[in-house]
């Protein structure tokens, strides 16, 4: 049986298709993109604010083959579909899309948002996509992150309690 929550997985020409009727009813499109492997409090936060700016929030992530060019081998920890099972289960996301590009360009050209998002640890000029979403009057902002949350310090912390709990650190 086909998960409810994974129904918000959309193929980009789909995807390409309902954003057209949801402009034609004068809705606001959010775009934002990222790994988004094992969430936590920071993601969490950085979407709901996301969600505030939008009628409409489209989450692209990257492909697990575009993870591990950027991220190296050992990553994502969740697979692509787990990833988007899990992001398609908060109210606040409604639509997600995976790219196996580096980059969103290509989702960011297909799409058009009004508002392309991403964290406060970017610099606005550096963004992937400005210049795309600036040439037809779009805008391009940033949230601001929480301190001390990252994927990669998260993974840092569980490494270092490898092996707490077993019988011999008990």
């Amino acid at each position: 049986m086909k998960s409810k929550t994974l129904s918000k997985l959309k193929l980009l020409d789909k995807l390409k298709k309902i954003i057209g009727f949801e402009r034609q009813k004068g809705k606001k499109v959010v775009f934002t993109n990222g790994c988004f492997d094992l969430l936590h409090i920071g993601h969490i936060r950085y979407l709901k604010a996301a969600k505030k700016l939008a009628d409409i929030l489209i989450v692209a992530i990257n492909s697990d083959s575009s993870i591990k060019k950027i991220k190296g081998e050992l990553r994502p920890v969740y697979p692509e579909k787990e990833r988007a099972e899990i992001l398609s289960a908060f109210s606040f996301v409604d639509y997600i899309v995976i790219f196996a590009e580096s980059d969103p360009i290509k989702v960011v050209s297909e799409l058009k948002p009004d508002v392309l998002i991403k964290g406060g640890d970017w610099s606005i000029d550096k963004v992937l996509g400005k210049d795309i979403v600036e040439s037809y009057g779009g805008k391009v902002m940033t949230i601001p992150m929480i301190k001390g949350y990252s994927t990669t310090n998260l993974i840092k912390k569980i490494v270092k309690l490898e092996g707490y709990g077993t019988r011999n650190n008990q």
